[in-house]
């Protein structure tokens, strides 16, 4: 077993090594951004502390002296990219070594990026980079770039929109840190669980279930929003943050109960696959829904239907 791990690890510093080097490649940055997290979280779990550090850090070595040759300043600007996404990983290995819930690992994974995003954002600002008035003068410049006649079909001001676009800074990174932690745990499991590891999965989709207090938040928010109107305010951008966030929730909540629904019926999986379909490609569907998944939550239908 040491023999064939050997090279399996020695592969995936190499994969790493191919990754971070490929993230400013324009036609598979998409694809190998959200996949820098995989191989350093594996080999974190299948080997120990000292001989992890040697595999991380002969990796690091070889990007570093990689890239400078190709432009002086790329290595290190890689070396901190890989840094910056050390952390969760280390936190989410930690947790597979415990053989935490998934749930779990998913939340401190996702809070650990969170926050080391926040903290980027109070050091940026602190060194006068101004990272938000930056965002904002892309943000300018990119709707500037529209046809007039895109821009006059808007709504509302451009300033506006920026503005708004701003203010939602929060729910950006709380979806890029989710979404980086999911694609990570989902793709790690599966190889580390192949490899003779026991790491424990989600539960089955038909039975998620968001807790009650989700409906009170939720309802509270809907409120609010109907009386607040100052745009610039703390309560308002909050709102602004906190809905989308509950509504997402809740429509996957929705996907759960129609796999709930398809389980007891005994149906095969057509029902939640065309929800998650009408969910995806049209929009009205969404507020629709999020509906359904505050019911699901808030009445003991799932019980109603097992018992009959």
């Amino acid at each position: 077993m040491e023999g064939t791990q050997k090279p399996r690890m020695l592969g995936w510093s190499i994969a790493y090594i191919i990754l971070l080097l490929s993230i400013f490649l324009p036609p598979l940055s998409l694809i190998t951004a959200a996949l820098l997290m995989v191989p350093v979280l594996i080999m974190y779990v299948k080997l120990g502390t000292r001989r992890f550090l040697v595999h991380y850090v002969v990796s690091l070595a070889v990007v570093y002296f990689v890239a400078s040759l190709l432009a002086g300043w790329l290595g290190a600007l890689l070396v901190s990219v890989s840094i910056f996404f050390l952390p969760p990983v280390i936190q989410m290995g930690n947790l597979y070594k415990k053989r935490a819930a998934a749930r779990t690992v998913i939340t401190a994974g996702t809070l650990t990026l969170l926050g080391e995003l926040l903290l980027t954002l109070v050091v940026c600002s602190m060194f006068g980079l101004n990272p938000i008035g930056n965002m904002k003068r892309f943000m300018m410049d990119s709707v500037q770039t529209l046809p007039a006649q895109v821009q006059g079909l808007m709504a509302i001001d451009m300033d506006t929109l920026v503005q708004l676009m701003v203010q939602m800074l929060p729910l950006y990174m709380i979806g890029f840190s989710l979404f980086y932690v999911v694609i990570s745990h989902w793709l790690a499991r599966k190889v580390l669980v192949r490899s003779g590891e026991s790491i424990p999965a989600f539960k089955p989709i038909k039975d998620w279930m968001l807790p009650k207090s989700f409906v009170w938040l939720y309802l509270l928010a809907l409120i609010l929003e109907m009386f607040v109107k100052d745009s610039r305010s703390m309560v308002f951008t909050v709102l602004l943050n906190l809905l989308p966030l509950l509504m997402a929730a809740f429509a996957i909540q929705a996907i759960a109960f129609l796999f709930f629904i398809a389980h007891v019926k005994r149906w095969n999986k057509t029902l939640p696959i065309v929800g998650i379909l009408l969910l995806l490609f049209i929009p009205p569907a969404y507020f629709m829904f999020s509906l359904l998944g505050v019911f699901d939550v808030a009445f003991p239908i799932r019980d109603r239907m097992t018992s009959k």
